[in-house]
């Protein structure tokens, strides 16, 4: 057999969906990969069954279905006080994984740089690499995951083209400050680069930090490359609906590689979108306060336990960290992937390994999420509390 491409060797597949498979094979509750175990919106899955028999069923325009377009435009333009033209400035995807991939196409060379925060959503080192360009990380330091505005800076310097920011930030639950994005876009406009944006967890941002675009900024929209997706705000991971919006320019580039990336998403749930986008906004301030709920639930559980966490400022996930249980002899060595799929299959509750996040050597974390029904919440808490008995066998001297 021929030698296959030396950048599929660069990268692994996604840990977060093996645990998935793993979970999956076992039988234990999913707090992996985050998607929710209750339904969308009514007004959608209403359109959705309206669309099965009134179509359409065929192919939509490659680059989205003109009254979708409308819809996101008209979204977005609300977010950041603009008008958005959805003829020009708006591409639907395969979801914000190809949004991502095709905004990295679009404006990255072989050869060129782009500025990645670590932690970050394990897709974006490998959306660089498939694009041909060298990553640059730049760490987000725990507890508060607060970053160096002068690392960035090294990187444009380094002659980085762009710098990705997912806000709020998948895993950590960081939410970026006005002024930190500020200070971002400082830089963005004084070196000529991009700004591409993971929106994904806009509506999820707890009181009182704030969901800032930062196209919204001066001079950030010939800058910005917004990706996002319908998926986490509607609950229809499976649907795959994402979207990009940016510059012309920027826009009239990512079509080509849409088109040839993967045709269109589909039409029919393009459509059935359309409702979802048509709901008030006091749908969002719902969904806000549902997901305020579930955060303060499950991070109280976790306190009842004894396990520690972070306390995410937007997002459904929590870091825990599992140090106290790595210093145990029954797991002296151990990683924290090896951790996780012994939790898996002893606990019953699967997490996703925290080094499949950092480009740092962080071994003590994993991440758990909280899109789950207050029913799967509570069997998941009395499932993570066998945890605590390891702790507590310890300082028994039992283990």
């Amino acid at each position: 057999m021929p030698k296959l491409s030396e950048r599929v060797g660069t990268f692994t597949d996604s840990v977060i969906r093996r645990m998935t498979r793993i979970s999956d094979e076992v039988g234990a509750i999913n707090l992996s990969q985050g998607f929710p175990d209750f339904d969308p919106p009514a007004a959608l899955t209403d359109a959705l069954e309206r669309v099965a028999h009134e179509g359409p069923h065929q192919y939509s325009v490659t680059f989205g279905a003109p009254n979708l377009r409308q819809a996101l435009a008209k979204k977005q333009g609300k977010a950041i006080g603009r008008t958005i033209d959805p003829d020009k400035e708006v591409v639907v995807t395969c979801g914000s994984t190809e949004a991502m991939m095709c905004a990295m196409m679009t404006i990255c060379n072989p050869g060129d740089r782009v500025i990645v925060f670590s932690p970050f959503y394990e897709n974006y080192g490998a959306d660089a690499i498939l694009s041909g360009a060298e990553p640059i990380y730049v760490p987000l330091v725990p507890p508060e995951y607060d970053f160096d505005l002068g690392l960035i800076e090294e990187g444009f310097k380094q002659g980085a083209k762009a710098i990705i920011i997912c806000n709020p930030s998948n895993p950590c639950g960081k939410v970026f400050t006005r002024k930190e994005l500020e200070d971002i876009a400082e830089l963005v406009l004084r070196y000529d680069a991009f700004a591409v944006t993971d929106e994904v967890y806009e509506h999820m941002v707890y009181a009182p930090h704030r969901h800032v675009c930062i196209a919204s900024l001066p001079g950030m929209i010939e800058h910005t490359i917004t990706c996002n997706s319908l998926s986490k705000t509607f609950s229809v991971t499976g649907w795959r609906l994402g979207y990009l919006m940016g510059p012309e320019e920027v826009v009239e580039g990512a079509k080509k590689v849409h088109d040839f990336l993967t045709v269109g998403a589909p039409a029919p749930l393009q459509e059935s979108a359309c409702a979802g986008l048509a709901l008030p906004d006091s749908y969002y301030e719902d969904l806000l306060a549902l997901y305020t709920e579930k955060r303060n639930y499950f991070c109280a559980g976790l306190d009842r336990i004894g396990l520690k966490h972070n306390v995410p400022q937007g997002t459904y996930f929590v870091m825990v960290d599992i140090s106290d249980f790595l210093a145990l002899p029954r797991f002296a060595g151990w990683t924290d992937l090896a951790f996780c799929e012994w939790m898996i299959k002893n606990i019953g509750v699967a997490a996703v390994p925290g080094s499949s996040f950092f480009r740092e050597p962080v071994n003590h974390l994993i991440r758990l999420h909280f899109a789950r029904s207050k029913e799967t919440l509570d069997e998941s808490l009395r499932r993570l509390g066998k945890l605590a008995a390891l702790l507590e066998e310890k300082n028994n001297g039992t283990v």
